[in-house]
């Protein structure tokens, strides 16, 4: 690649990698075309980007957006899955396309980068465990909304018992 090409790809990788709100660093060996394809695919429909870099020029990448921490673990094939929306996307789908190719146990992770924290292959394997967010914040907000109805039942059954009582007051004193 002549030298502007190069420093094209650079920058392109460079804003991806600031764009993207977790990077897992992926090994693709072993796997065809076509099982290629529909990984890209499935990481579309998660909002995640896969791109195969040089790992050259990755380096160079990562060494302008200030995420020296991948460094180490561009060697040999590497494929970037950038999760654009939910930071754990890419776990998610890998984990989920290895199970449907048990006989291939790749795409295998090297490491990941999430929320500015480089993580460990068995570390960022570890994330997809984690609930999509919006599973979170529903959780979050039943969480707070089970003492509020409860309070709200409480004061309730208060305001109900004052009413019969105030009745039988006044039922008393008419008759």
């Amino acid at each position: 690649m002549p030298q502007p090409q190069k420093l094209k790809k650079v920058e392109e990788i460079a804003e991806s990698l600031q764009k993207a709100n977790g990077v897992f660093l992926t090994d693709f060996t072993g796997l065809s075309v076509e099982e290629i394809t529909q990984l890209r695919r499935e990481f579309r429909k998660a909002d995640v980007a896969y791109l195969v870099v040089k790992n050259t020029l990755a380096k160079r990448s990562c060494e302008q957006v200030g995420l020296e921490s991948m460094i180490p673990y561009l060697t040999g094939p590497t494929g970037l899955a950038l999760a654009l929306g939910d930071p754990v996307a890419p776990v998610r789908v890998i984990s989920e396309f290895v199970k449907q190719h048990k006989e291939k146990a790749k795409p295998e992770i090297k490491g990941a980068v999430v929320e500015g924290q480089m993580l460990s292959a068995a570390e960022a394997d570890a994330m997809k465990s984690i609930p999509p967010r919006e599973v979170l914040v529903a959780q979050v907000v039943g969480g707070i909304a089970a003492p509020l109805s409860g309070l709200v039942g409480g004061l309730q059954g208060i305001i109900s018992k004052l009413v019969y009582a105030l009745d039988a007051v006044k039922e008393k004193k008419e008759g």
